[in-house]
């Protein structure tokens, strides 16, 4: 079984090389898909020097668009079994992919969360309100696409790359958690929750995610729950 995962960059130079390094060094037969969102720290002239190899793609847009963006860029490019999203910081843990894919594997699952907030994993404490936002969206979500889930938000989405044609994406920027997550829920698929090592990040380390996201995310919440 092959692992695609995608890569979305915006000015992440001082952590894509390690990111990366880490990614290469999980044991799974996988490849990596970058999408370079108009980085201008340097990330993209890193990535240009890069040998395009057969396990590693990479994109640049020409412009910065946002996560959901570089996302809907990567999908196309997929050619393994299994798709999962990587943050380009050091937040999220590849390891974590060995346990992710295992319901997968074992076909338990179609789809999988890493959340954050449940299992023993180590996992920095930061901002309360980015918490107490994250349980809110995470409630709201639940109640419209009739989930329990933990963790909404997560990056850690994996799921089975034969999805892909099902979900018709649509937002550019943070909103693609909420989307993603209704559509999964209205295609009555598998949806699984594992436990993930979790190293967050201040907004002075680079977090880039703001409260108009999570107003956004409200209207995704709406519109892709309740809407077709």
């Amino acid at each position: 079984m092959k692992l695609s995962i995608i890569v979305p960059v915006y000015n992440e130079v001082d952590t894509i090389q390690n990111v990366l390094e880490k990614v290469q060094s999980v044991g799974l037969n996988k490849e990596i898909i970058i999408v370079d969102d108009g980085s201008t720290d340097g990330s993209r002239e890193f990535l240009q020097k890069l040998n395009q190899t057969e396990n590693l793609q990479i994109f640049f847009q020409p412009e910065n668009q946002g996560k959901g963006a570089a996302i809907r860029k990567a999908l196309p490019a997929v050619s393994g079994d299994v798709v999962v999203f990587q943050d380009a910081d050091l937040e999220y843990d590849p390891q974590d992919y060995l346990r992710l894919i295992k319901p997968i594997i074992d076909d338990q699952a179609d789809v999988v969360y890493g959340s954050r907030f449940k299992g023993e994993a180590p996992k920095r404490m930061l901002f309360f309100w980015h918490f107490a936002g994250n349980q809110f969206l995470t409630f709201l979500s639940n109640v419209f696409s009739n989930l329990n889930l933990s963790d909404m938000e997560t990056c850690y989405k994996m799921f089975r790359a034969d999805l892909i044609p099902k979900l018709n994406l649509k937002e550019n920027r943070f909103g693609i958690e909420p989307e993603i997550t209704a559509k999964f829920a209205k295609l009555k698929v598998r949806i699984y929750e594992i436990g993930i090592s979790y190293y967050g990040r201040t907004y002075r380390e680079g977090k880039k995610i703001g409260w108009k996201d999570g107003l956004r995310a409200v209207w995704c919440i709406l519109r892709y729950n309740l809407w077709r």
